[in-house]
Order: structure tokens, then C-alpha cells, then sequence
């Protein structure tokens, strides 16, 4: 079965079956999938809480709006951005570029004044929404090895961010909350699950130039 194919069962579940739970070797290829994904630079400019604790999860669900999904599922997925991203930022990423490719750091020189030139050049309210729009690009990759590997996906908006951050303590971490998803397995009864899905038609979404 294709990436298509697996994509067009998902959904978006509104009730998870809470006795139904995802394996740690599936967790640690959600994660896995996570960390490839693609960012602006390569900067992963931000950092994921995976939450499985029942008592956080009380928390946040009060924070959530009482979406039961933040309780039901089997893990929540909280990224969160980087609130500072200064020059330290940029040059220890250009460190970690030279260790894990081996090469010598002069090398990178001019690969380091295009990432400092680019922290440099945007106000830090610029340099956050920028950090928030590369979580989502993380969360698309979620979302769709979950659908590779057969589990369910909530994405999620519906939160007070700043109580996010206040429950996962995450602002003494210089973090700041993006946008969460739920991951586990849907309750046999999740009636949106088994609507028809309802997307435009390519006609009316793609133009071709």
C-alpha cells in the first residue's frame, strides 16, 4: 500500500481507545521521523516534549480546552520553538555540522556568515515566527510516518500556549509552545473517523504554470 494510499484512511481523531497503546519501538519511529525532517538551514530551530506522564497530561488537557485527546492518546507530541536564536545558536549548529561530518571547521566559513548573517538580519518576533512555521513542517513529517506505520494522528491548535509552557516548564528552557499532536490508536466509536474525507478537488487546489 502506498504513502496515498495509507493517507487518504487517516484522520484527524477526536477519541482515542486509551487501553489501545502505540509500542515504544513505534515511539521511537515517530521520533526518528522527527528528527529527519527538513528545516530552514538545517537549524532545527526547536525541540519536541514527548509526554506520557497521566498527571502532565491532566494539566494540559485543562490547558487544551478538555480535547480528550491529550488524555486518551498514547503520547502527545509538544513542539516547541526556540525563543533565542542568537550567534552562540548559529556557531555551535556550525560545530555540530563539522563533528558529524568530519571535516575541519574553516571549512564551513562561508556556510556559518550565511547562517549568522541570516539570525542577524531578522528581529527576534520575526526569528520565533520563523521557528514556529519550521514545527509544522516537523508535524507534516509525523503525521505522515504515523500514517506509514497504521497510527493515528491528532495535529492540534486548540490550546493555551502560555499555560503549555507554564505546566512543561518551558520557558525557563527558552521555549516556547507551536503546536502539539496527539498519537495512539482511534476508539472503534470515533465517528468522524469514519466520515468520507473531504478535500477540494485538484482542479481547484493546484495550478500548474
Amino acid at each position: 500500500m502506498s504513502l496515498v494510499d495509507k493517507l487518504q484512511k487517516r484522520a484527524a481523531i477526536k477519541k482515542f481507545d486509551p487501553t489501545k497503546k502505540i509500542s515504544a519501538e513505534q515511539l521511537e519511529a515517530l521520533e526518528n521521523a522527527v528528527q529527519l525532517a527538513p528545516s530552514s538551514l538545517g537549524l532545527q530551530s526547536f525541540k519536541v516534549i514527548v509526554v506520557q506522564d497521566s498527571e502532565t497530561r491532566i494539566k494540559l488537557r485543562e490547558a487544551g480546552y478538555n480535547q480528550a485527546q491529550i488524555t486518551d492518546s498514547s503520547a502527545l507530541f509538544v513542539f516547541a520553538s526556540l525563543t533565542a536564536l542568537d550567534e552562540d545558536f548559529g556557531k555551535k549548529f556550525i560545530d555540530l555540522v563539522a563533528q558529524i561530518r568530519s571535516v575541519e571547521r574553516a571549512s564551513l566559513e562561508g556556510y556559518e556568515q550565511m547562517v549568522l548573517g541570516t539570525l542577524s538580519s531578522r528581529t527576534d518576533e520575526q526569528k520565533l515566527a520563523w521557528s514556529h512555521k519550521q514545527t509544522y513542517i516537523a508535524l507534516g513529517v509525523l503525521v505522515s510516518e504515523a500514517a506509514e506505520l497504521g497510527i493515528d494522528a491528532a495535529p492540534m491548535e486548540g490550546f493555551d500556549a502560555a499555560r503549555f509552557d507554564e505546566i512543561l516548564g518551558l520557558k525557563e528552557l527558552g521555549l516556547t509552545t507551536s503546536v502539539i499532536a496527539a498519537v495512539g490508536h482511534r476508539a472503534d466509536d470515533d465517528v468522524y473517523s469514519k466520515m468520507i474525507k473531504v478535500r477540494r478537488p485538484k482542479s481547484e487546489l493546484f495550478i500548474h504554470v
